[in-house]
């Protein structure tokens, strides 16, 4: 080897086996120790990454931070990276990453006037295919991680070229000899190295104390000058990430090209601590409606855009990404900061949201005699068809025999709605849920109208029930429950069958107490599974009096038919409501599970008729994974493609990140009740033996899944569209408007549901907005983008690309411009 860069970094982990104020401590004792050292030693370079921790020396530590900004600019100190933090790899959607580099970027050139050039995640666990394309457009040409390794994923080549989905390309280098080095064994590694890359002209080698900071020590650099001496023929060389990308450049060496996910190692993660996982899903959806509803309220000129509250929430997304909280490797205090973090950005949007809604509910005509005004505000480009439901208070309490039973008018026309039973436990005819299709008009205010006519009485519920089964037959669909089982033996969608008997199963699988399970990549041993209750211990379990059926009808109507079923599992409950609409295509099923199970993996398996591709949603992007019991991870929706039948049944859930697809049936894991941070070393006993061990998700969990069936195309086309649907549920409020009515316009229509909107927001430092498209199919498209049904854009988009659009308030203008249009101009430069 003729040149050895050697990166010296400190990695350090805000949290992980310690919560905040400690990973405070180690950033500002480790920067004010590298600082010294860049002082002290000719030539040496720190490298150091992620702004948040930064930001914390900015703020506890000034003095220090001016210091590092000096250093910086003697090009002692080296800005490596500069996204937000290292966050996980794999369930970030694709705009939280396109997020987690424009907070890095703005600010990294706001304090030191730099923008690297080669990203860095030396600890996440894995990689999305995706992040390929939003590193490139971010202004990236390379990339360095740690995991997984060449045992989980072989690579032809250390160094690589890593292709995107829309054939984008950077450098990839993984080193394997990981981040960090022990005290005073930085001349162990580097002789290591040397010797075992002899044939290599250049190498790049990460050294410094790591794993709770450090950084280089005084042992470790005179080693270092005895490597060099020892090493006559090498330049052992101080130096950052993007001279070694430059040199093998300059080398002309040719780089095998990848073309796939950098994964899988530690697959536990995909599912450990399930309610930061889910909470994080629905910050995510949070966050990009507020944004999409604050910026219609703005252009319409009914309130001022909160830029620095919605910073904050993003900034609360970013922190909960960090690679430790979202996989859920965490010990329990972490967990809970995490969750404290998320519910504060949710509450800074929830705020946000509702002044939004208020503001986009001006101009609505006041209520007639008797009326109340059911609002929903659609916040997607495109029209949204399905059930929405919506509670309100009658006006007078009805404390008589008679049932005020609610009527749904659209435009005067009367349209089929149900009462179901509403969220309160009052037995009294005064709070009122309704539950009824509407077909909601792009990015705009829709007005539903609800009167009340009473009845002598509630009319009692048809239960259209068998000795064995319980049918179902609606516009489009067709199931079959079975009263034995529990489970689904029929689900026909237009005529076409798409299920195996027994759908809908839930397995019990060893998945051991490891939350990585590092060493495995699949959970195939099935302990047991859930089973139905018998009627008196479901009569317990349900808190009544009666002995029922333990499979049952709980909802039923002109609009859709619930049904629900009750199981149990050694000391685990749980309850499945199958929602099935009289209009539309898509069954719901929501899964209440009460788990006190340790040490073991819940799955729900949807066993199918079809034989094909698993396709799953990746970070702007899709994912092919061949049949397999490996556990993968996905992010909105998965799904079973069938070419030769043309046909597809997909799954969109509420969180869940992690299955398995094999023989056309689809696994998703929903628990994994690990203990905390419970790290396998060698042989070692995992877990002290003498005392009771916390474990992961014991209790309460909720899960909500989307079945969809069709053609290959059909479902292609629409999945994603519908996933974002499902995460940004358009908002329902009974709301008494005052003002004379003004005409509605539809703010953003875009003509194809297989272009998703990304992003809508200000763009920062801007009078200017941005709206992020992605075509989400694989198929190149042309689509039309309209604003206020005048201005119009006819936009081309290659199979999977991401394209960002800058609008103008005033002029309504909009044109291409760069992902971070804020930094990227200056990077060109």
């Amino acid at each position: 080897m003729k040149e050895l860069h050697m990166i010296c970094n400190a990695h350090l982990d805000p949290v992980w086996l310690w919560d905040w104020e400690e990973g405070i401590a180690a950033a500002l004792s480790t920067f004010r120790i590298a600082a010294r050292f860049c002082q002290e030693y000719d030539g040496f370079i720190f490298n150091h990454n992620e702004a948040l921790l930064y930001q914390w020396v900015e703020e506890y530590e000034p003095d220090l931070f001016q210091t590092i900004q000096d250093l910086v600019k003697g090009g002692k100190w080296h800005i490596m990276g500069g996204w937000f933090l290292q966050p996980d790899c794999n369930m970030p959607s694709g705009e939280s990453f396109v997020r987690q580099m424009e907070a890095g970027r703005e600010y990294f050139d706001e304090k030191f006037g730099v923008l690297p050039k080669t990203a860095v995640n030396f600890d996440p666990f894995g990689h999305s295919r995706g992040m390929v394309q939003i590193m490139h457009k971010a202004g990236y040409d390379s990339y360095i991680f740690c995991r997984p390794s060449q045992e989980d994923c072989q690579l032809a080549d250390d160094d690589f070229l890593w292709i995107g989905f829309d054939g984008s390309s950077i450098k990839g280098h993984r080193s394997s000899e990981h981040y960090n080095s022990l005290m005073g064994e930085a001349g162990k590694k580097i002789t290591e190295f040397l010797k075992s890359h002899r044939e290599q002209e250049t190498g790049l080698l990460l050294w410094g104390i790591g794993n709770h900071g450090g950084g280089p020590s005084h042992v470790d650099m005179a080693q270092i000058l005895n490597k060099r001496k020892e090493n006559p023929q090498c330049e052992l060389r101080h130096s950052i990430p993007e001279s070694y990308f430059e040199q093998i450049e300059n080398e002309h060496k040719i780089l095998p090209e990848y073309d796939r996910d950098l994964n899988p190692w530690a697959v536990g993660c995909y599912t450990a601590q399930i309610r930061i996982k889910q909470m994080h899903r629905k910050l995510e959806g949070l966050l990009y409606m507020t944004e999409k509803m604050v910026s219609a309220a703005v252009f319409q000129k009914k309130m001022k855009y909160p830029e620095e509250e919605l910073k904050e929430a993003e900034r609360a997304l970013l922190t909960a990404e960090f690679h430790d909280i979202l996989p859920g490797s965490a010990v329990k205090s972490v967990e809970e900061s995490g969750i404290r973090i998320m519910n504060y950005g949710m509450e800074l949007l929830e705020k946000q949201k509702n002044r939004a809604f208020f503001a986009l509910a001006q101009g609505e005509l006041p209520a007639k005699e008797g009326e109340y005004p059911i609002l929903i505000y659609n916040p997607h480009p495109y029209p949204v068809k399905g059930v929405v439901t919506c509670e309100f208070q009658m006006q007078n309490q009805n404390w008589d025999s008679s049932f005020g039973m609610p009527k749904i008018c659209y435009r005067d026309t009367v349209i089929p709605c149900q009462v179901e039973k509403e969220a309160c436990n009052m037995n009294l005819d005064w709070r009122k849920k309704v539950a009824f299709y509407a077909e909601l008009e792009p990015m705009q205010m829709n007005r539903y109208d609800c009167t009340i006519r009473f009845m002598e009485k509630q009319p009692e519920m048809e239960r259209q029930e068998q000795n064995t089964e319980i049918s179902f037959t609606g516009e489009h669909i067709e199931a079959v429950i079975s009263k034995k089982t529990g489970l689904m033996d029929s689900l026909r969608i237009d005529g076409i069958e798409y299920l195996k008997k027994g759908a809908f199963g839930l397995s019990v699988r060893d998945s051991g107490f490891d939350p990585w399970a590092m060493n495995v990549q699949s959970f195939p041993k099935e302990e047991g599974r859930f089973l139905l209750m018998e009627k008196e211990e479901g009569a317990v379990f349900s808190g009544v009096d009666a002995q029922l059926e333990s499979v049952r009808i709980i909802e039923n109507g002109q609009v859709r038919t619930i049904v629900e079923a009750l199981f149990r599992y050694h000391n685990s409950r749980a309850v499945i409501h199958y929602i099935l609409p009289q209009k539309g295509k898509d069954v719901d099923l929501e899964i209440s599970v009460e788990w006190m199970e340790k040490g073991k993996m819940l799955k729900l398996e949807i066993p199918t008729c079809l034989n094909g591709e698993n396709l799953c949603e990746t970070a702007y992007g899709v994912q092919i994974y061949e049949a397999s019991e490996k556990e993968r991870v996905f992010q909105r929706w998965c799904g079973v493609f069938d070419k030769e039948k043309d046909g597809a049944l997909t799954c969109i859930n509420n969180g869940c990140y992690g299955g398995d697809f094999r023989d056309g049936t689809m696994r998703i894991s929903l628990i994994h009740s690990a203990a905390y941070s419970a790290h396998p070393i060698e042989e070692r006993t995992l877990l002290d033996q003498d005392r009771s061990i916390p474990c992961m998700d014991q209790g309460e969990r909720n899960f909500c899944f989307r079945l969809g069936g069709g053609s290959f195309k059909q479902r292609m086309e629409n999945v994603a569209s519908e996933a974002a649907i499902f995460q940004e549920k358009p908002l329902a409020v009974a709301f008494f408007p005052t003002e004379k009515a003004s005409v509605k316009k539809k703010w953003i229509v875009i003509s194809d549901p297989g272009c998703i909107l990304g992003a809508m927001k200000k763009i920062r430092g801007s009078d200017t907005y941005l709206m992020r498209l992605f075509e989400s199919t694989g198929m190149a498209r042309e689509v039309t983008v309209s604003l206020w049904g005048e201005a119009k854009k006819r936009v081309w988009l290659n199979p999977y690309e991401i394209k960002t659009l800058e609008l103008d308030p005033e002029t309504c203008r909009m044109a291409e411009c760069p992902m971070i249009p804020s930094v990227i101009p200056k990077i060109k430069k």
